[in-house]
């Protein structure tokens, strides 16, 4: 288990029977084939796709309708094992997830808010950071904006996800501070916040006051504060025809 300092650090992928995964140490980087086809031009999908925007308002957890419906359930069957996260649309036709969750996949499968299935085209991992972008074969139900900018310390913050592999759940926290990355996975410093997260939650959008994503939730440690890419560097790896590569495909 990777440790920060005497405290151990965990992703946040939920294995087959409820395991919390340690934390590897990335020992090298593979060659992977391109990414087939290109990047979205635009986080939001065009007019008339019959995909809603997430709604800007109250994001208490007693209220989330808007948020929970760009929220999708990500189950990665692998050659052992079943590992379970959380993703969010971008566009139509697009999710976010952790590089984590969906490596080493034989089947992604994904659901809905309300349980609907939807099948899966082609996915696609970041080399800089524990991000990944999988591609859908039909309209996924909404997507956030992504923020402009990067939250400041004492910004609130909303995580929504499936933790534990569950129910649907909005929890709320605070942005601490900017830190180097634990795992050393990620370029740039991070997000560290408050906002409660569970082996499940990995790959969870997280919310500021107006609906717009600031992070992607990918770990946390033994102090149950949670870890965040940033979304400068969502953004910068989604403008680089090369920010993502296809995931390679598992030897069994």
């Amino acid at each position: 288990m990777r440790t920060v300092g005497s405290q151990p650090l965990r992703r946040l992928q939920t294995l087959g029977l409820g395991l919390v995964a340690t934390a590897l140490v990335m020992t090298g980087c593979a060659v992977v084939p391109d990414f087939p086809g290109p990047m979205p031009t635009s986080v939001v999908p065009a007019e008339g796709s019959g995909t809603a925007p997430v709604n800007p308002g109250n994001l208490s957890p007693d209220g989330f309708d808007s948020a929970m419906r760009m929220a999708v359930r990500i189950r990665n069957v692998s050659c052992d094992d079943v590992i379970r996260g959380t993703g969010f649309a971008i566009d139509a036709r697009t999710l976010i997830t952790n590089k984590h969750v969906v490596e080493g996949n034989q089947d992604i499968q994904l659901s809905t808010y309300d349980g609907r299935d939807v099948d899966v085209t082609t996915s696609g991992t970041a080399a800089l950071a524990d991000l990944a972008v999988v591609r859908t074969a039909e309209d996924l139900d909404a997507y956030p904006e992504l923020a402009e900018a990067d939250p400041k310390p004492g910004d609130s913050v909303t995580v929504v996800g499936y933790p534990n592999g569950g129910a649907l759940k909005a929890t709320n926290g605070t942005v601490l501070e900017y830190t180097s990355d634990p795992l050393n996975e990620n370029l740039g410093q991070v997000l560290l916040t408050d906002a409660p997260v569970e082996p499940g939650s990995s790959g969870s959008a997280a919310l500021d006051p107006d609906g717009k994503v600031i992070g992607v939730v990918y770990a946390k440690n033994s102090n149950g504060l949670s870890y965040l890419v940033p979304v400068t560097t969502l953004r910068d790896l989604l403008a680089d025809e090369a920010g993502f590569v296809a995931a390679p495909e598992p030897v069994c």
